[in-house]
């Protein structure tokens, strides 16, 4: 039995089996990138990698030591200074990397988007379900003859599941009233 094997055993199945629904959930939207997104998001990873960097560092300074050197050689410069091919090609690199990035942020962004309004999706699930049990609680305490029947306001407001609508206008106005507080 492998590592991987003996985590497995160890985790409840409930925790098992969201795991392979999340892992489900990410092999679906990997099913649904295009080719050429793809193919964009594997050179933004190479384009990246600090070995990238290094090369470009590498090539630049080999690139300015040959053109200032190939003179003194006898070699012919194929890009005198203020190496006009150089600044080219590097400013061709910046905008194939830039671009690549924006791309593959895109996406990585419509995924967040996704994971975020699953989130909410789940919180505000779990909170109903949560106002709902508090409720049952009280009931079987107030029902039940061997506990005093005493009120509790904090269980008594918990008990009932908050309005997601009132929520987010109080959210909205605290963000609108920060923001007019860093105006002045």
């Amino acid at each position: 039995m492998g590592k991987e094997d003996d985590l497995a055993v160890r985790l409840p199945n409930s925790v098992n089996e969201n795991i392979g629904t999340i892992a489900e959930y990410y092999a679906r939207h990997e099913q649904q990138v295009t080719r050429p997104q793809a193919i964009v998001e594997k050179m933004s990873r190479y384009l990246g990698h600090p070995g990238y960097v290094f090369g470009n560092v590498i090539f630049i300074i080999a690139w300015i030591a040959w053109n200032l050197a190939a003179p003194e050689f006898g070699f012919d410069q194929f890009d005198e200074p203020p190496f006009f091919w150089l600044q080219g090609f590097i400013g061709l690199n910046a905008l194939l990397i830039s671009t690549t990035v924006l791309i593959r942020q895109n996406r990585m962004a419509k995924l967040a988007e996704q994971n975020a309004h699953l989130d909410l999706q789940v919180s505000l699930l779990a909170e109903e379900k949560t106002s709902k049990i508090i409720a049952m609680l009280e009931e079987l305490r107030r029902d039940s003859p061997d506990v005093p029947d005493k009120v509790d306001d904090e269980a008594e407001e918990l008990s009932h599941s908050a309005d997601t609508n009132t929520v987010l206008e109080a959210i909205e106005r605290e963000h609108n009233h920060d923001n007019a507080h860093e105006k002045h």
